[in-house]
């Protein structure tokens, strides 16, 4: 995800804590919506479309917030 802030990422996963809050959320849900994908773990069709509109939000957060900081 966003190979072009690779080298922002990995400071900002060491440095800061909302930035590693938002990516290490939308991890989980990635997992979290792959397993119900597969089966692993219970969920309905309407379960799995929500997280994946806020694995979406997650997404769109991390982004804007990675151009911020390489911004400054």
């Amino acid at each position: 995800m966003f190979p072009e802030f690779r080298e922002l990422i990995t400071r900002l996963k060491h440095q800061d804590h909302h930035f590693t809050h938002l990516f290490d959320r939308h991890n989980e849900l990635d997992q979290k919506i792959k397993n119900m994908e597969s089966h692993i773990q219970p969920g309905t069709h309407d379960e799995i479309e929500h997280l994946k509109k806020e694995k979406l939000r997650l997404k769109d957060d991390l982004y804007a917030y990675l151009k911020q900081q390489s911004a400054k």
